[in-house]
């Protein structure tokens, strides 16, 4: 397997966290736990399909899958290449011209979101020679997108940039002050350009954190939890399982999916 990250220019780094590239000659089995960020996902060779209680769902060969916060199961048959752009959550309201919280949990196709401008990207994805050009295509397009936006909400931008950041351990109540907005608005735009609540979303970032974490064998489920700024192994049993699927110790300790491009 290859898994490389390429970082945004200048320009794109306020809202495009990375590039990657993740290759397999090899059959795969993902799970996509809840995250923060959204994705631009394209699938240049090789296509996974969603497993769900009712079977098998084929994917879309280029897609956008929002800020979630909910895990889910993919499974490619055969070798895969797929390019992708890791998104902060607020480019989805200038990218797709719609509140981020209107695409929580979704994985709509470009096409959908686009129309004719997401076919033509795509297919030029596909056609691409090779990652280099790939990257040159998705960086003018996103220019093009982030260009016709003149409006931005520089204050929640920051705040939600500072959620990211700190690993989920900003306090909501001092976001809210240092943006001189009440209670009430401040949730709202948070929820609009971060596609969930406040509340909601340090936890689904602070979850991410504990990710990383993967590989530190010599940390015990308590010393973990504790780094990660929860304060008592219950309540990080209780929300790793609720937003991966697993109890910790199946991830930290056993054979989890989707972490072998963290291995690379």
């Amino acid at each position: 397997m290859k898994y490389i990250t390429i970082p945004p220019p200048p320009h794109l780094a306020k809202y495009v966290r990375c590039f990657w590239i993740l290759e397999s000659d090899e059959p795969y089995l993902h799970r996509h736990y809840a995250d923060g960020s959204a994705e631009m996902i394209f699938h240049y060779k090789g296509k996974f399909e969603e497993i769900t209680d009712q079977g098998n769902i084929s994917q879309s060969y280029a897609m956008i899958h929002a800020q979630s916060k909910n895990f889910k199961r993919f499974t490619a048959t055969g070798g895969f290449e797929i390019f992708g752009v890791y998104l902060y959550p607020f480019a989805i309201p200038y990218l797709c011209n719609m509140p981020s919280s209107a695409l929580s949990n979704e994985m709509p196709d470009l096409v959908t979101i686009f129309g004719n401008e997401g076919r033509i990207l795509e297919e030029q994805m596909m056609l691409a020679q090779n990652n280099n050009e790939r990257l040159k295509i998705i960086t003018q397009f996103l220019e093009k997108r982030f260009q016709k936006s003149h409006k931005t909400e520089a204050t929640i931008f920051y705040c939600i940039s500072q959620v990211i950041h700190t690993k989920g351990l900003t306090k909501v109540e001092k976001l809210a002050y240092n943006c001189f907005l009440s209670t009430r608005q401040f949730e709202r735009k948070f929820k609009e350009f971060s596609g969930f609540s406040p509340k909601l979303y340090t936890r689904i970032i602070r979850f991410q954190e504990t990710l990383k974490e993967y590989g530190s064998k010599s940390k015990s489920l308590t010393q973990i939890a504790y780094d990660c700024g929860y304060y008592d192994q219950s309540h990080f049993i209780h929300e790793f399982k609720e937003f991966s699927g697993y109890h910790p110790k199946q991830y930290f300790y056993g054979n989890p999916e989707g972490v072998d491009y963290r291995q690379v």
